[in-house]
């Protein structure tokens, strides 16, 4: 893995953009739960995930290193940015999708409080707003705006730690996929996606890369 990053940071002369999920989270409970802007810490495994990219970056050659001002990000792209000079940019517009009242209840809550809306959000995932929340498609508009000003501003090799939705929102406009397709783009816990960025526009190279180091894979959700 270092050396096929190490290989793609220096080959050609583009913007090479790593775009980075966080590690795995702390969770109180097994059931499956809304994540959107609930302020969530990493877990002892995000952290070791964290610590996979660390050792395979350690001496790849960044310019910026951005993230989502969540704590799960933070966490993330400060142990990646270990022993470097240069400070992690916490960024508003990187947080993961406001989801209103439902940030954090469980969907067996949700679909218990409010039947109607879980089944619309099932039928127009990328329009569906909750309550005092965003859409997808709200998502979309305000971070590919953010990416876009980031890697402008940077001239070089550029690291952004966000959020599974909000990976998944940028990936869709890069791909020109719908936005209703966003599921079908994998992001693990700690996934790693590597973009060129040229002058006519950009190019995916890898998706959802784990954060596998001396054979440990620790994507498991």
């Amino acid at each position: 893995m270092r050396n096929i990053l190490k290989t793609w940071l220096f080959a050609g002369s583009e913007k090479k953009i790593l775009l980075l999920r966080h590690g795995e989270v702390q969770a109180e409970t097994d059931e499956k739960r809304f994540i959107g802007q609930v302020d969530l810490p990493l877990s002892d495994m995000g952290r070791h995930q964290a610590q996979c990219w660390w050792k395979c970056l350690s001496d790849a050659p960044l310019e910026r290193i951005i993230s989502s001002d969540l704590s799960r990000c933070m966490e993330t792209a400060r142990i990646i940015a270990a022993h470097r000079s240069m400070n992690v940019a916490p960024l508003a517009g990187l947080r993961e999708i406001n989801l209103g009242q439902w940030d954090g209840m469980s969907f067996r809550k949700v679909k218990e409080r409010w039947p109607d809306a879980f089944q619309k959000r099932g039928m127009e995932i990328a329009r569906f707003r909750p309550p005092e929340g965003e859409s997808f498609l709200d998502l979309q508009q305000r971070v590919v705006s953010v990416f876009e000003k980031a890697v402008d501003q940077t001239g070089k090799n550029i690291l952004i730690v966000a959020h599974a939705g909000v990976n998944r929102m940028i990936l869709c406009h890069l791909l020109g996929m719908p936005p209703e397709n966003l599921f079908r783009i994998a992001q693990g816990w700690g996934a790693m996606n590597l973009i060129d960025r040229h002058t006519n526009g950009y190019r995916i190279q890898s998706l959802n890369l784990p954060p596998a180091w001396r054979g440990v894979d620790s994507t498991a959700q």
